[in-house]
């Protein structure tokens, strides 16, 4: 039963049945695989060991969101009434919160006449949500509820886009669906011991690791070290084995044996630019215990890889150009303009993301991006109306989550709506948080929640979460903004001068990010460095021509009133211009734009 030398000892696959492996390996069109699934994984383990426990915790939610796939497949294809109830009950069994499962049921109840159980499932649903997950239900819940209750057909929730004569349809309760091609193939090769002699317990383990951690990123595909081990001999442009496996990209690497501790190197290679190396990286560490390695490690070389892999396909669909493009193509192609927030540029990309939609209304991620598109199109005060962009924002964010649950990005740029453009700091924070339950190696997330603490009041808690984002994917794509987050806390907490040097970087990471200048010119305006000052309020305003301090504060997400009035009065220092008469004080004009500011989050709820 058991494989065993010097350094390595495992279980033979060929000769044992484990439930685990099966379920793993169940595939969409054989969901009898479910019944494999416990939500108690091992549960008479806890406790043993820090770093076991890590993994059981790491293992659990993979197989948590392995067999919610599957049940999500089942209810897809589910025809008779009975046959949707089992399966939308199998899946709340998994996920307690799962909106589109509750709503499948409550639609049930509705088409068999049936309203009494259905307002009970209605019922149960916001217990649930409450429950599990801190949240409200979702818009389109509550209107599923109330045409229940008024018995009559459900409507498809539509999303105007300014500039355009189309509407995107935001509606159907479909499940998440992948286009044939859409997720990137990486394969993941276990480091090479450049000790020849010597069988590397590391390799494998780091390996493993680094493919549960892709796992929750819903747009990879990750091919299992030990397929790629037995390969790895063989010539990857003459082998059929290496091309059966169709890899758009590999990660490879070495380990290194010292006195003192390991040393591994990292590598991403393009499979289709001739093995380029788009990104490297070496990591010496200590070898005191080696879970807690494989789980560092394998946490920063994820979220520095995901960015990467994201920008390269976007690249590539841009230069590809089909003809006849599909809508993953599309959001692709939107994808780097977004990043680079060059405004010809961007708005091209809010119309490609826009015919995404268009193309396939069940498009969870083209409605998570089109959601983030909205929220650069507000911060950047380029909004033709700001209220009609907020509710854009709001329906695509929702809309995102509902028919992906369990994608980490959707819900982290949900939570960043609610809190930065609805003013709903808590709901934001709660999704933020169970973003990070999915995905605990998502950057932005971290960055995002960072933010969510920021505008509660927090700023410690704030400066830790963007700082972890920072430390997780250093270089970053969206660097510029993981410095500009930072910046508010260290406002907040009147460290001005570190708070200046941060948004001087952000700036120079990315001069075009209008945000960036704002929190850095109330820091230079407690600092009082007027000619600095008065450069960088020129700066702004070619990027916001007419943005006063009472834009400022009516678009702040801030809820504390001592907090706005200091970086109100920063502002103020800086020499930006008020649009009325000035106040007497800070206090004044807070009470002086507060109504305008509810009335402006009135119109994005």
């Amino acid at each position: 039963m058991l494989q065993v030398d010097r350094n390595y000892l495992a279980l033979r696959d060929d000769l044992i049945w484990v439930d685990v492996g099966a379920l793993t390996q169940a595939r969409a069109n054989r969901p009898e695989g479910l019944a494999l699934y416990r939500p108690s994984f091992l549960d008479d383990l806890n406790g043993l060991d820090p770093s076991f426990d890590r993994w059981l915790s790491a293992e659990r939610q993979r197989l948590a969101l392995l067999a919610r796939g599957l049940a999500e497949t089942v209810l897809g294809e589910a025809a008779e009434r009975s046959e949707v109830l089992a399966a939308a009950e199998q899946l709340l069994g998994i996920d307690p919160a799962h909106e589109g499962a509750w709503r499948a049921v409550m639609q049930s109840y509705g088409h068999a006449g049936d309203r009494t159980a259905a307002a009970d499932a209605f019922a149960r649903c916001k217990a649930a949500l409450a429950e599990h997950a801190g949240l409200e239900p979702s818009s389109e819940t509550l209107t599923l509820a109330k045409a229940l209750r008024e018995d009559r057909a459900i409507a498809c929730d539509q999303v105007s886009v300014p500039g355009s004569d189309r509407d995107v349809r935001v509606g159907t309760s479909a499940p998440v669906r992948t286009e044939p091609g859409t997720r990137i193939r990486v394969g993941i090769m276990p480091p090479r011991a450049l000790d020849p002699s010597r069988v590397d317990e590391l390799s494998l383990g780091l390996a493993e690791e680094i493919t549960t951690a892709l796992a929750p990123f819903r747009w990879i595909s990750c091919v299992s070290s030990p397929s790629l081990a037995a390969i790895a001999a063989e010539s990857r442009d003459a082998s059929p084995a290496w091309r059966s496996l169709k890899l758009d990209f590999l990660l490879e690497g070495t380990i290194q044996h010292g006195p003192h501790g390991v040393r591994i190197m990292a590598r991403l290679l393009d499979m289709h630019a001739a093995d380029e190396v788009i990104w490297a990286h070496r990591f010496d560490r200590a070898m005191d215990d080696m879970l807690a390695l494989q789980d560092e490690i394998a946490s920063a070389i994820v979220a520095q890889i995901a960015p990467e892999l994201l920008l390269r396909e976007g690249k590539r669909a841009v230069a590809r150009r089909r003809a006849d493009p599909t809508s993953h193509d599309l959001m692709l192609r939107a994808i780097p303009a977004i990043y680079r927030l060059d405004q010809a540029g961007f708005r091209a990309a809010g119309q490609m993301l826009e015919e995404a939609l268009l193309l396939d209304p069940g498009n969870a991620a083209a409605h998570a991006w089109l959601a983030h598109w909205h929220i650069f199109l507000v911060g950047q005060g380029w909004a033709e109306d700001t209220a009609v962009a907020i509710r854009q924002a709001c329906l695509l964010a929702e809309r995102a989550v509902t028919l992906d649950p369990g994608d980490a990005r959707a819900l982290t740029l949900a939570g960043h709506v609610r809190g930065f453009l609805d003013g709903k700091a808590q709901e934001g924070r709660a999704l933020h948080e169970r973003a990070l339950a999915i995905n605990p190696n998502l950057a932005l997330a971290w960055c995002l929640s960072g933010l969510a603490h920021c505008y509660l009041g927090e700023p410690d808690e704030a400066i830790r979460r963007i700082n972890q984002a920072q430390i997780l994917s250093p270089y970053d794509p969206h660097g510029f903004f993981f410095d500009m987050a930072l910046t508010m806390p260290h406002l907040l907490r009147h460290e001005h001068k570190m708070a200046a040097e941060i948004g001087r970087r952000a700036i120079e990471l990315n001069p075009i990010f209008s945000s960036s200048y704002k929190v850095l010119l109330a820091a230079l305006g407690h600092l009082g460095r007027e000619a600095e000052a008065r450069a960088l309020r020129a700066r702004l305003l070619d990027l916001e021509p007419g943005f006063t301090i009472s834009d400022a504060v009516r678009r702040s997400p801030l809820t504390r009133e001592q907090d706005l009035a200091h970086y109100a009065e920063g502002l103020r220092l800086a020499g930006l211009a008020e649009d009325v008469a000035a106040p007497a004080s800070p206090a004044v004009a807070l009470s002086r734009h507060e109504p305008a500011r509810r009335s402006s989050r009135a119109a994005g709820r």
